[in-house]
């Protein structure tokens, strides 16, 4: 199959230029205009301001560095706080924070209007294809691996693999997650339940648990990624990469069984949801996890550090279990990962290009990865050494889970041909999830989709 491109520099362009009509700039403590990438000092994180001498540079980021309870982004508020404290009155980053859900409009209207941040954080995949197909992100193997091979060394064997086209490094990885199923051991214990290891299990799980009076499941549609995550595991459970690398080479078609199976089993599964459901959004489902209301939720393990951040009590009642297996399935050590990315703008030269590059590092450095683990408890991307004893104890269950994996993939929905593959996958789970479609009619959007643009 020869796979299409998935944007050109004239189409990112033109769909950059009518995102910018509806959009404005705003940094972390209010609204600041672009001067060639750079933002005024109202977007600083650090209590002191630059010198008018200071190259100035900017990072884009989904969340507001001053504000959120979030362990991982306070680790990132230390970063730039360390950063512009180290290189006062030569270099100074600005922060400029957005809500997660408009983070891809604002990042495209400022590359549409000339804007472009220096530093700007990227999921691995199709997104991150579509910077690298139209020139906004800088080559940074010879930076590595020439400029800087001691920083290239430090990092995890294979952790580029994913950030890496045509044999070209395009992301430096912050950090590392792995989805599982986070549990409340309390309520468990309480009901009698062990994590299951099947997913038949799983249901008989459940229905102990709704018995017993609890939400089994704490889940958000409202936020289409969080369902469209388990729904990811169902489907690769099923059959595996025989999925994935079917519909990627057109051997398989969005209608097969398999497919089916994992849309019936996502409707059979939605009974132990929490009723409210449809219109919570992320936040609101992992708040009726650490209230004690729901038992279990199927999250990213960065939620570590937002959990704990927000409820530091939970870390004594969460446990962790791999996502159950189907039986006759695909092989169940198989786990959904990801890292956290930033990428390097390719209009980023001299001076903002060199505080670039430092800044990179300072997100990498050896203070910056054992704060991953031992305060957010996410994973490493460096060879850094962990203290597991004062790490988050759900940190610790992680591990255990990916010391016996046997492969990883991609999050389902940023692991398909293009950006709109992933939105209409992630569409149709909601509408299964809602039954306003059954698994035949929502999948077959996805089979219109590919033999239409795809295969």
């Amino acid at each position: 199959m020869m796979r299409k491109k998935l944007v050109s520099v004239l189409t990112i362009s033109v769909i950059c230029v009518s995102m910018l009509l509806g959009c404005s700039v705003s940094t972390d403590t209010g609204d600041a205009s672009l001067n060639e990438g750079n933002t005024s000092n109202e977007g600083n994180t650090s209590n002191e301001e630059s010198s008018g001498d200071a190259t100035e540079i900017s990072w884009i980021f989904y969340d507001d560095l001053n504000v959120s309870e979030d362990l991982v982004t306070k680790g990132y508020k230390d970063v730039i706080e360390r950063f512009n404290e180290d290189y006062a009155g030569k270099y100074h980053v600005n922060v400029i924070s957005t809500p997660r859900e408009e983070y891809d409009t604002k990042l495209n209207a400022l590359i549409a209007s000339g804007n472009i941040p220096e530093l700007f954080t990227c999921h691995p995949g199709p997104l991150m294809e579509q910077y690298v197909d139209a020139g906004v992100a800088a080559d940074l193997t010879e930076i590595l691996q020439k400029d800087n091979p001691d920083w290239y060394k430090s990092f995890k064997d294979g952790i580029f693999d994913k950030l890496t086209y045509d044999e070209k490094i395009m992301a430096i990885p912050t950090n590392f997650s792995a989805a599982l199923v986070f549990y409340n051991t309390q309520i468990f214990e309480e009901v009698g339940v062990t994590p299951p290891e099947t997913y038949d299990e799983w249901l008989e799980v459940c229905e102990k648990i709704q018995d017993a009076g609890y939400t089994p499941i704490a889940c958000s549609a409202k936020d289409p990624w969080c369902i469209s995550l388990l729904a990811g595991y169902l489907c690769d459970r099923e059959d595996g990469p025989d999925n994935l690398q079917g519909v990627s080479e057109g051997t398989l078609d969005w209608t097969s069984e398999s497919y089916i199976n994992a849309g019936n089993k996502l409707i059979e599964l939605s009974q132990y949801f929490q009723p409210t459901a449809a219109g919570d959004s992320n936040d609101q489902a992992n708040a009726e996890f650490t209230s004690g209301k729901a038992a279990m939720l199927v999250q990213g393990s960065w939620v570590i550090g937002e959990i704990n951040g927000r409820v530091p009590e939970i870390e004594e009642v969460c446990g962790a279990f791999r996502f159950p297996a189907i039986e006759g399935g695909a092989d169940p050590d198989r786990m959904m990962v990801k890292t956290d990315n930033i990428m390097l703008s390719s209009k980023a030269e001299g001076d903002k290009k060199e505080a670039a590059i430092e800044l990179l590092k300072y997100f990498t450095d050896e203070t910056a990865q054992k704060y991953v683990a031992e305060e957010a408890g996410k994973i490493p991307t460096t060879n850094v050494e962990v203290d597991t004893a004062v790490a988050p104890k759900q940190y610790n269950y992680v591990e255990e889970v990916l010391d016996n994996t046997t492969a990883t993939f991609g999050f389902y929905n940023e692991s398909l041909a293009t950006t709109e593959a992933g939105d209409i996958f992630d569409d149709a789970i909601v509408e299964i999830y809602l039954q306003n479609a059954t698994p035949q009619e929502a999948f077959q959007e996805l089979q219109d989709y590919y033999e239409k643009n795809v295969w």
